[in-house]
């Protein structure tokens, strides 16, 4: 008889709920104290579950040249154990997902939101034909732990026995610690052993539910593209480039040469900020609609992703007009809408 778990997912959940979280579809809301989970993420060190990403694992000795073919960045070019953002765009060269991706021997592991991961599978291994290629959802077999804050790096190496650097795995007991960069780590761990890592590293950190990750991803820059904004960004709409997603020396892959023609021939009109809304503020969906002034009753942008702030009101990464996030005139939902505080669009910036 075998002694796997019938249901590894519902096990991991199981120890979850014991340490205290409270799950709602799927997937940890909060370890009971929302809005000091929030102030650890910015203060001091969390430990998140990330069970609301999906994690697909791609083999085969065609893998690496199949993936290659059809992701925004250069997958030929990662050694084992290592990592990089990439994307996945239509013919339109507009991104239809965007996610992490870490080559370990003889495999790729992709973590995605597990509610467009199904979707991007299927239509992936469309593409497959006769390449030795297989495309398998392992969520059930490995956790999903995101850790971050001011001692994460102390905190891992004393538990891996070193600290990666950016982009770069680091493995023990077969649970790869991914640096994000210097205070954000992913870990993949086997769903046996990660109860003793997360209970292991939540001896140094906060145990925390999705919104306190969501805010530290958001703070970061990093844009995840969910079912409500697939095929509404080239992929530097969402800054996506200036995170390391896009490599412009790689071949063909799908919409490629939109990308390198919006790249090149500098006609972009729309870039990605950092935006607040103030105290009392409902968070925005994802593919939610803002205006401003000199667009009228025309929509001036979208919401890419939103999460509770800290100090109060919601953070955002929403993608807008370059000109609208100059004037710094944003409105939710309408013109006459409440306003957005941009706090900060690199991009723009970068160009003045």
């Amino acid at each position: 008889m075998s002694s796997e778990p019938a249901n590894p997912t519902a096990s991991w959940h199981a120890f979850l709920a014991g340490r205290g979280a409270r799950l709602e579809h799927g997937r940890v809301a909060s370890f009971g104290e929302p809005h000091a989970e929030l102030l650890a993420a910015r203060d001091g060190t969390i430990v998140a579950d990330l069970s609301h990403n999906a994690l697909l694992e791609v083999t085969g000795d065609d893998a690496g040249a199949f993936l290659h073919a059809q992701f925004t960045n250069d997958v030929q070019a990662l050694p084992d154990g290592g990592a990089q953002w990439s994307g996945w765009c239509s013919v339109k060269g507009r991104l239809l997902a965007t996610f992490l991706l870490l080559k370990r021997p003889n495999r790729y592991l992709l973590m995605l939101p597990a509610e467009i991961a199904p979707a991007i599978a299927k239509r992936l291994g469309m593409f497959v034909l006769r390449s030795k290629v297989k495309i398998e959802d392992a969520s059930a077999r490995y956790a999903r732990i995101g850790f971050a804050g001011n001692n994460a790096s102390a905190a891992i190496a004393r538990h891996w026995g070193e600290v990666p650097e950016r982009l770069r795995a680091v493995e023990k007991e077969g649970a790869a610690c991914v640096a994000l960069d210097a205070e954000r780590f992913v870990i993949f761990a086997p769903i046996d052993v990660a109860p003793g890592i997360f209970d292991a590293l939540a001896e140094n950190a906060t145990r925390a539910g999705t919104d306190a990750w969501e805010w530290t991803s958001i703070r970061a820059g990093i844009p995840t593209i969910l079912a409500a904004t697939q095929d509404a960004f080239v992929p530097q709409m969402a800054n996506f480039e200036l995170v390391g997603g896009v490599s412009f020396k790689k071949g063909c892959y799908p919409g490629q040469e939109i990308v390198a023609r919006t790249q090149y021939r500098g006609i972009l009109k729309r870039r990605m900020a950092l935006a607040h809304l103030g105290a009392n503020a409902t968070a925005p969906l994802p593919g939610q609609k803002v205006y401003s002034d000199a667009f009228g009753d025309q929509a001036s942008g979208e919401i890419v992703n939103a999460a509770p702030a800290p100090e109060g009101g919601i953070d955002m990464l929403v993608v807008a007009q370059v000109d609208s996030l100059r004037k710094g005139d944003l409105r939710l939902d309408s013109p006459d809408g409440q306003a957005l505080e941009i706090r900060s669009h690199p991009a723009v910036e970068a160009a003045q």
